[in-house]
């Protein structure tokens, strides 16, 4: 993951040695640089990633107060996938649009408009794609009611898993270490907040119940670097 630097209060485009390229199989994708607006923090989906499914919505962060009529449109081919209207948090730190859980498999565009309270507006840009046949290596627990995820020796065990709308997953943490169930970005935190527990202890669970198809990845905050899983909600 590249590292881009943040320059405060102007728009500019992050330079990278070379564009991303993410191989699939059979699929490659290759993702030009992003644009990242005055004062914005993180995204999700991340810059470059892969999804096994569409995500549930575009989420933008931002380290100062959003306002209308700041907006999120996301493309593939000249088509529009964003469903409903851009929202704008409560805290006014996040904007976010819901997303079509049937869009196509393929490379997509979010072109954002952040405006603040004295009415200037910044754009921005960022990439994805989605590629359903990565769900291939998911353990299949779809059917299931009720499904259990460990966290033991710093993973989630399982890692990734396919399950159907409706399933309840708790996570138990089964180690001293404390851990932690958090939505993406880090630190942010915005994608799917329902999916944001407290520290955990040993013997500690977290449960929560997850009716919307769609892509949801997840890490936990104490090791967002190595210790990170993925639930596919299948909605077919």
């Amino acid at each position: 993951m590249f590292l881009f630097l943040f320059l405060f209060g102007k728009d500019r485009v992050d330079k990278a040695p070379t564009d991303i390229s993410i191989t699939g199989n059979p699929v490659v994708f290759k993702f030009s640089n992003p644009k990242k607006s005055a004062h914005y923090e993180t995204n999700s989906p991340e810059h470059g990633s892969v999804l096994a499914a569409s995500p549930i919505n575009i989420v933008i962060d931002f380290n100062f107060d959003l306002a209308a009529p700041s907006s999120i449109s996301t493309t593939k081919d000249g088509q529009e996938y964003g469903l409903n209207e851009t929202v704008i948090d409560k805290n006014k730190l996040s904007m976010r649009r819901d997303f079509d859980p049937q869009a196509p498999d393929g490379k997509y565009k979010v072109i954002y408009n952040a405006c603040w309270p004295d009415g200037s507006c910044h754009d921005g840009h960022f990439e994805f794609a989605i590629d359903r046949t990565t769900a291939s290596s998911y353990e299949d627990l779809t059917g299931r009611k009720e499904v259990t995820i460990n966290m033991s020796e710093i993973m989630f065990k399982p890692r990734n898993i396919i399950i159907s709308p409706g399933t309840k997953v708790t996570w138990t943490n089964d180690e001293n270490v404390e851990h932690y169930v958090n939505t993406e970005t880090h630190p942010a935190h915005t994608y799917f907040p329902s999916q944001n527990s407290r520290a955990l202890k040993k013997g500690e669970s977290y449960t929560i119940t997850f009716e919307i198809p769609g892509a949801y990845p997840y890490h936990c905050s104490a090791h967002a670097d190595t210790m990170t899983g993925n639930i596919l909600v299948d909605g077919l």
